[in-house]
């Protein structure tokens, strides 16, 4: 059964639509929404764009992905030492 589930992106104040999705997606998408402390819709759409970045550099690994993103945002990146 597919359930649609209002995934809504605001640019420039416009709304962009609705995505249909499976309902076991939708409720892996809340599980995981729950660990990561995000709402449904922004683990939608964290998924839908690391699913885009790694169609589109499909070299790079998760963490590469990540990591990309964080040097190209306004977040420090510091090394952790081990324990």
């Amino acid at each position: 059964m597919i359930r649609i589930c209002s995934v809504w992106f605001l640019r420039q104040g416009a709304d962009m639509g609705i995505v249909k999705i499976d309902d076991r997606l939708h409720e892996e998408a809340r599980k995981a929404s729950t660990v990561m402390c995000r709402s449904i819709n922004a683990q939608a759409e964290f998924w839908m764009k690391i699913g885009m970045l790694a169609e589109t550099n499909p070299t790079l690994s998760f963490n590469g992905i990540v990591k990309a993103q964080l040097a190209n945002g306004p977040v420090r990146l510091v090394e952790a030492e081990a324990a």
